[in-house]
């Protein structure tokens, strides 16, 4: 195996496939990246059994060949060489050889034969998606997955695919994220899946540098992302997502319009003085007028009243203020639009012209 490749060309595709690979793992070969040269095209592979991540890069001069090396020392030398340089990759016996001007440096391997692939399921449907529009419908969501929930299914996104739609929503059990994207995907058949928690962040990664259309395909057990610069594969959680449309709370009769950047400065103030662990804050709602408290175990407090549009009878109710703020650090609007029926029930809050997106947050006792 043998090919010169430019080091530009090889080091943005080898940081994205870098960053699947854990580094601390039980299978060494797993800490590696695959490289396979075919003709004039290297591919780049790295996985951590969940998700699976490939890479492309062309090349002028190749011989053909395959290999594993470790990732993170592949790319600490690459991002050390100088701009614009051509660096040569050479096997010889079991070292893999990389010259670039002056330099020369040799890397351990392991069998190409031992690198482990996903499995892959047969394709159910295949769509198109514009990749920023499919960014920005994770991005609206994925702050609300669960972390290491013992309800394995919360720790991922159910990505729904409908007749003219897709639907990405996410829940910890304490707070709900709906988003909806307009999609043609020739799709009559609802097909609903759950995207583990790493396998969302990598999209989420890999879409921010990506113009044009993404290809999604599902399976029974994987979801495939594909574009000219990558192919990434990961896993399905295998488990029952929760009826999201029986947490949204259709009964609320009191509604309040904020302000959006106000009702977060406003927020991001007075949490500064909530508890620590449980990040309660006190929301009592007037006519006209919403007001904000906190305090702590060190009997520190603050509070702040916020002008808004409401018109009902007073409420107090509580709620976790991380919650309140990470909703409105996603909703692309000046107001936001919040329904509320008693201090017992969730909130729910939503772009007052457009019904794209919804969220929704459980109160607390304080």
């Amino acid at each position: 195996m043998k090919f010169s490749v430019n080091r530009e060309l090889l080091l943005k595709p080898l940081q994205q496939v870098a960053g699947v690979v854990e580094r601390r793992q039980t299978l060494p070969v797993l800490s590696n990246v695959l490289i396979q040269v075919v003709e004039d095209s290297v591919s780049l592979t790295g996985t951590d059994l969940e998700v699976e991540l490939i890479g492309q890069v062309s090349t002028e001069s190749a011989d053909a060949g395959e290999i594993t090396v470790p990732a993170r020392k592949l790319l600490d030398i690459c991002k050390e060489l100088p701009d614009k340089a051509t660096v040569d990759f050479e096997l010889v016996e079991s070292r893999l050889l990389i010259r670039s001007g002056r330099f020369k440096s040799n890397l351990s391997t392991l069998p190409a034969a031992d690198f482990p692939s996903v499995d892959k399921s047969a394709v159910e449907i295949t769509t198109k998606i514009d990749s920023k529009a499919f960014k920005k419908l994770l991005d609206k969501t994925a702050f609300a997955m669960a972390q290491q929930d013992v309800r394995y299914f919360l720790n991922g996104m159910l990505l729904e695919l409908g007749d003219g739609y897709i639907r990405s929503v996410a829940t910890d059990g304490h707070r709900l994220a709906s988003s909806n994207l307009s999609q043609d995907s020739g799709n009559s058949q609802m097909k609903q899946v759950i995207v583990p928690r790493k396998g969302v962040l990598e999209l989420q990664r890999l879409l921010g540098d990506l113009e044009g259309d993404v290809e999604i395909s599902f399976g029974a057990n994987h979801l495939c992302a594909r574009s000219d610069n990558f192919t990434m594969t990961t896993k399905l959680v295998d488990g029952r997502f929760p009826d999201y449309d029986r947490v949204i709370p259709k009964n609320g009769d009191k509604i309040v319009l904020a302000d959006k950047v106000e009702l977060k400065q406003a927020l991001n103030r007075t949490a500064i003085l909530s508890n620590e662990k449980f990040r309660g804050i006190r929301v009592n709602l007037s006519a006209g007028q919403l007001k904000l408290s906190a305090n702590n175990p060190e009997q520190e407090e603050a509070e702040e009243t916020v002008t808004v549009d409401y018109e009902g009878v007073d409420l107090e109710v509580g709620f976790n203020v991380g919650y309140l703020q990470d909703v409105l650090g996603v909703l692309d609007c000046d107001k936001v639009k919040i329904t509320v029926h008693d201090a017992n029930s969730s909130a729910l809050l939503e772009h007052p012209e457009e019904d794209d997106s919804l969220y929704v947050v459980m109160p607390m006792k304080l």
